[in-house]
């Protein structure tokens, strides 16, 4: 109550201080020198030079809010464009990369025949590439939060969607949305970003053969954490045996051929898994399935021998319990002749 009192003396005491912090319609808060500002003025030529003139002087915050009236006020004009590259600009060389990539952004999509349109893309990439590499995002532009692959496969989406076949760019993003993808351990999803751009690419031979390449590579890591899913494992055999037919003169082809020897024997392993967890709950049958499964998927894999072993002894099993059942059902039928 005695700290409400002395704020409302305060407040109703009349005098003159200055206000740091003016806030105007369209604009929000602002920081502006007592004395008033230096850096307003009532046309968009001149609102323009002192954004251009501060830029070059590396005062990038007055740069920034100069440039933003011209946006604001007159965005209509021939230098909206310029002033809305500059916004960025300064956005970008104050550490605020996350915000300056959205103006950025929002420059090819109000002006789409701007001039500089390749150099903005080519900044953008650069800003992702910074995500891509550890730096953090920020909450509000200002609060630190950590990385996010994520967020950062997201920039390079939008990048591809206004650059997709750039000769440099396109390529670039997409392939770096399989990198972020894998780097967030989400392989199905990378995988599919390095096909896409193996699709999308196929007439630039070395960016669609090392698209393919990365798409087995991604599939082949996830199948090695894939227990009982061997969807993976598929997808990594039939990608190499891909990458082997389109491209036969690349020197990673040995390699694949003993990805793919590697991949059955995984798909060896996968199902003598599933025949043993079946075994385990006398489900003889479905076991013997899957230990067939093995002798098939790779008959030379070290899994072969116990799997074959598994099913004689398995087989010995079903035909005593089809005997006993049989059995069963003889003493059964005569039981009820009897009565």
């Amino acid at each position: 109550m005695l700290l409400a009192l002395i704020v409302a003396l305060v407040v109703s005491i009349p005098s003159r201080c200055p206000a740091p912090l003016v806030y105007r319609p369209g604009e929000g808060w602002s920081y502006e020198p007592v004395g008033g500002n230096k850096w307003e003025r009532t046309r968009a030529s001149d609102q323009m030079e002192v954004a251009e003139t501060a830029f070059a002087k590396k005062d990038f915050f007055v740069a920034q809010k100069a440039a933003k009236r011209v946006v604001r006020h007159w965005p209509l004009s021939d230098y909206a464009p310029r002033a809305q590259y500059l916004l960025a600009r300064c956005l970008e060389e104050r550490r605020m990369d996350e915000r300056a990539f959205k103006q950025y952004q929002l420059l090819l999509e109000k002006y789409p025949k701007y001039e500089g349109y390749n150099e903005v893309v080519e900044r953008q990439l650069m800003i992702a590439n910074r995500f891509l590499a550890g730096q953090w995002f920020k909450l509000w532009g200002y609060i630190p939060i950590g990385s996010s692959m994520d967020r950062t496969a997201k920039l390079y989406e939008k990048i591809v969607q206004k650059a997709p076949y750039h000769d440099t760019i396109g390529p670039e993003a997409q392939m770096s949305i399989g990198k972020a993808r894998e780097k967030q351990k989400s392989y199905l999803k990378a995988s599919e970003a390095y096909t896409k751009a193996a699709d999308r690419y196929s007439d630039r031979p070395r960016i669609a053969a090392e698209a393919l390449w990365q798409a087995g590579e991604v599939n082949r890591l996830q199948s090695a954490e894939a227990e009982y899913d061997q969807g993976a494992t598929v997808r990594a055999i039939e990608t190499y045996n891909d990458f082997i037919s389109l491209f036969p003169e690349d020197s990673r082809i040995p390699q694949a051929r003993e990805n793919i020897i590697e991949m059955r024997t995984e798909q060896a392993r996968g199902s003598f898994i599933v025949a043993k967890f079946y075994e385990k709950y006398h489900r003889y049958q479905s076991a013997v399935i899957y230990y067939n499964e093995v002798l098939i998927k790779d008959p030379d894999s070290p899994y072969a021998p116990k799997a074959r072993e598994r099913l004689e002894v398995l087989k010995k099993r079903i035909a005593e319990r089809e005997a006993a059942k049989e059995k069963a059902e003889a003493e059964k039928a005569r039981k009820a002749l009897e009565k």
